[in-house]
């Protein structure tokens, strides 16, 4: 089953339950799924990277408004941010924990054979290939600094 028809079928099961939380990050979702099957060069329908990059997104444009709310004490809008975080985050691939992250990095910058930090290009090229889906970017961007300038 596609990410669409699990949408669906979890929107009908929130709009019975009366679950606010989740139907309001299920119809965000729902939209912006709608917007990126009607853009151009789309041709309707979505590949699973494409999928799971529009949900990463959601889920990033959620924790820069909750990083902006908590700096402007503003509890009640950063709470419905992170309500909207954990539905989203029900439909991405497991996140790969700190330890298993540094693993695989680990990995990709010794065969890519980096070694300084002016490297770090070359390394985020292969590692955001790799991790795609299982780490947002700006995790694997501060454990590549900081493993290529340890070195």
């Amino acid at each position: 089953m596609g990410l669409e028809q699990k949408i669906m079928t979890d929107l009908k099961a929130a709009m019975l339950a009366k679950d606010e939380k989740a139907l309001r990050s299920l119809r965000a979702i729902k939209a912006a799924i709608l917007l990126a099957k009607t853009s151009e060069g789309a041709g309707g329908e979505l590949k699973e990277d494409d999928e799971i990059k529009l949900l990463q997104k959601l889920v990033k444009q959620r924790r820069d408004s909750l990083e902006i709310y908590q700096q402007q004490n503003r509890a009640d809008l950063a709470q419905k941010e992170k309500e909207e975080i954990e539905v989203i985050e029900k439909f991405l691939p497991a996140q790969l924990s700190p330890e298993e992250l540094k693993a695989t990095i680990s990995k990709i910058i010794s065969d890519t054979g980096a070694s300084t930090p002016a490297d770090m290009g070359k390394v985020m090229g292969a590692a955001t290939k790799q991790l795609a889906g299982k780490a947002d970017g700006k995790t694997i961007s501060a454990m590549v600094k900081e493993l290529l300038s340890s070195k």
